[in-house]
């Protein structure tokens, strides 16, 4: 299993239009699920323009099919031009364990 965490901070006023483009991602998620794959976004309770977006998947190749979406590359783009407070940061997680499945 392989595991990507990614951070970043935007701008308070961004967080809407932010929100909205992920929620576009998500859309096309749900009607054309990547076989093998899991894909989440949170906000941090505390600091609300603080994101976090998680990508599990089975293999390497699941979790590539990611960046082939044109709705995610239009969401990095936009995101990336929008002014970030802090740039997205990416992190590799090693699976310790999982207790549940969704």
């Amino acid at each position: 299993m392989k595991a990507v965490k990614v951070e970043y901070t935007t701008t308070p006023e961004y967080v809407e239009e932010n929100k909205k483009n992920i929620q576009k991602v998500m859309d096309l998620l749900k009607a054309n699920p990547i076989e093998g794959m899991q894909y989440s976004s949170y906000t941090d309770e505390e600091n609300p323009n603080h994101f976090i977006h998680i990508n599990m998947a089975k293999d390497q190749e699941a979790m590539s099919k990611l960046n082939d979406i044109p709705e995610f590359k239009e969401f990095q783009v936009a995101l990336k031009s929008s002014g970030l407070v802090s740039p997205p940061k990416a992190t590799k997680l090693n699976l310790v364990g999982m207790g549940f499945s969704l």
